[in-house]
């Protein structure tokens, strides 16, 4: 994974104001399973843009039930942490269907139970050519990632149109 300058390596998660306190403990990820994991294994979802982010929450929206109260909540990983990396090439031809193939799952709870990083830089579904970053909450060095405060954080209107 790419570190520009050495410096720390920024990543962005959105979620409702009320889970703000607890976006990192990967526990949801834990109870409902993920993209990347089975049910059982905590993992934190993160994108390398808040763009990114932003899309990959709202992919999963139903207008109607669309929160009111988000957040975004920045982290920076340090230089020095090691993050594994997977590419397209990497990953099962169904990579990208919805719902996510087993194959993917396994991989990524794999890659949990073994902890050999902190972080895995994944591709994007939405966007094959920009990059997510799974956080191991049960990784030894997850504690040197710093979390941010969370921010306040709206979709524009227009994104709701018909």
């Amino acid at each position: 994974m790419p570190r520009w300058g050495g410096e720390a390596l920024q990543v962005w998660r959105i979620t409702t104001a009320r889970h703000a306190e607890r976006a990192f403990d990967g526990e949801g990820a834990r109870l409902y399973g993920g993209r990347w994991n089975h049910s059982g294994t905590p993992l934190v979802y993160t994108s390398l843009t808040l763009s990114l982010c932003a899309l990959e929450y709202f992919v999963h929206l139903e207008p109607e039930l669309a929160p009111r109260s988000l957040v975004a909540i920045r982290a920076e990983i340090p230089a020095d942490l090691r993050i594994g990396s997977l590419g397209v090439r990497d990953l099962p031809l169904d990579w990208r269907v919805y719902p996510a193939p087993d194959t993917l799952k396994d991989l990524g709870t794999a890659w949990a139970r073994g902890r050999e990083a902190a972080a895995l830089s994944v591709p994007s579904a939405v966007i094959p050519h920009e990059r997510n970053v799974l956080l191991n909450p049960l990784h030894p060095d997850f504690g040197r990632i710093r979390i941010h405060p969370a921010e306040p954080f709206a979709f524009d209107p227009r994104m709701w149109k018909p």
